[in-house]
């Protein structure tokens, strides 16, 4: 999912649809407004195929959070340091990879308030987006109540970074790091753009794997947002082969921390097919991943609903009965065949309650999720997704219950707090 500062027009690139979103503008307190686009694609040529306020104590009697210490994967499971079954369920909060640098929300709470609330409707998770442009000196924070927030006046994206994580792993919160752009501009393609060498993309995870080294509770990279157009899968051409260059900077990282999880996001095609961005993992079967540190590869898949847009498989007769086809033929099928840990790191949409077909596949989804076993992060905590909205409503404090009514069927328990927290 893309998250821009201001509203962008597109144009319509024959074979591929697209889907133009427009966020909700926020109103920053002593600063900016702050707007929230958010452009989303999705193609197909192929149709184939409780309460929020109880979701953390009926999450601790669940199983899947873990014990302390690096985790690695065992055929499609995570697991931990003893060889035990851990499941990510959790949110993404994003804002480091636009112009504000540093997470949304912040010009109207603090960012203590919202990782506790956070941590109290259950998330074990947080995935973390980020844009490398933010790691430049000329890069300064906005769009933060410096009254509200008062310790982090005077610091960098970077350090406010560190805040965020250190923060969220208090709290029992896993991290993953997710290079969600380049620039504050818009996603790419490619790993690499005009604004950001492959060498400089690899360096950054490199420095950012040093620098949480001795945080166990972060637990890894999501190497590349949503990968695709010229990005393909196991042709070997250096050039777009995002399993070729995923396998080197995972290595990479690996050469000075070797405790962290690679999260590999698929492409959008296979062969002639089309499907969501960074979604479609076909190529795995034949072209896996392999890594130097080994048993450290998770999948991850992007999947949205028709509030992003309205796919042939929406509308068919047997709608949502079709669905598990589709999921498994594009993703599901690597933790299904016990091949590898899978992790959707991105779905939502605005609807979970009702009988629209947007409430109706986002509760499938999560049905099926749970049925086997999944992680998962979902799209969004933040309210300013355009398409999709967040798990808090516009006023950046109300929970939307709905979602969280849904999101609480599904989740395993937290780590345990460090103390003070």
């Amino acid at each position: 999912m893309d998250q821009n500062n201001a509203p962008t027009t597109e144009t319509k690139r024959a074979p591929r649809s697209q889907r133009l979103r427009f966020g909700i503008a926020a109103a920053v307190v002593a600063a900016a407004a702050v707007g929230g686009t958010v452009t989303a694609f999705a193609v197909n040529n192929n149709s184939d195929g409780q309460s929020a306020t109880t979701t953390t104590t009926s999450a601790v009697k669940a199983s899947g959070a873990g014990a302390e210490g690096p985790l690695s994967t065992k055929k499609g499971d995570i697991v931990d340091a003893d060889g035990k079954k851990v499941v990510l369920t959790g949110v993404n909060w994003f804002g480091f990879e636009t112009g504000t640098y540093a997470p949304h929300g912040l010009w109207t709470r603090s960012w203590e308030s919202m990782l506790d609330q956070m941590a109290k409707q259950g998330f074990n998770t947080m995935r973390l987006p980020y844009a490398n442009d933010m790691f430049k000196s000329s890069a300064k924070p906005d769009g933060i109540d410096y009254h509200k927030n008062p310790d982090l006046k005077g610091l960098t994206p970077q350090q406010i970074m560190d805040k965020i994580v250190k923060g969220a792993t208090d709290r029992g919160i896993r991290v993953i790091l997710d290079q969600h752009r380049p620039d504050q501009y818009g996603q790419s393609e490619l790993w690499y753009s005009q604004s950001l060498s492959e060498k400089q993309w690899m360096d950054d995870w490199v420095k950012l794997a040093k620098r949480y080294k001795n945080n166990d509770r972060v637990i890894g990279a999501d190497l590349h947002n949503e990968p695709r157009g010229q990005a393909t899968w196991g042709d070997g051409n250096p050039k777009t082969d995002w399993q070729l260059a995923a396998t080197k900077a995972g290595n990479a990282i690996h050469k000075v921390n070797k405790n962290w999880l690679i999260f590999v996001e698929g492409t959008d095609r296979h062969k002639n097919e089309q499907f969501w961005w960074g979604g479609d993992l076909q190529g795995v079967k034949k072209h896996p991943v392999k890594l130097s540190e080994p048993n450290k590869v998770v999948y991850s898949a992007h999947d949205y609903g028709p509030g992003v847009y309205n796919q042939n498989w929406f509308m068919a007769k047997d709608f949502p009965k079709n669905m598990p086809a589709i999921w498994e033929k594009h993703w599901a099928y690597i933790k299904k065949q016990n091949i590898a840990p899978l992790l959707l790191g991105e779905f939502g949409g605005k609807k979970t309650a009702g009988k629209s077909s947007e409430a109706v596949w986002q509760n499938a989804l999560m049905d099926y999720l749970k049925k086997h076993q999944i992680s998962y992060t979902y799209w969004t905590w933040n309210p300013d997704s355009g398409d999709t909205g967040g798990v808090l409503k516009n006023d950046w404090k109300t929970i939307d219950k709905n979602k969280m009514k849904m999101l609480a069927k599904y989740q395993t328990p937290l780590l345990e707090a460090k103390k003070g927290k």
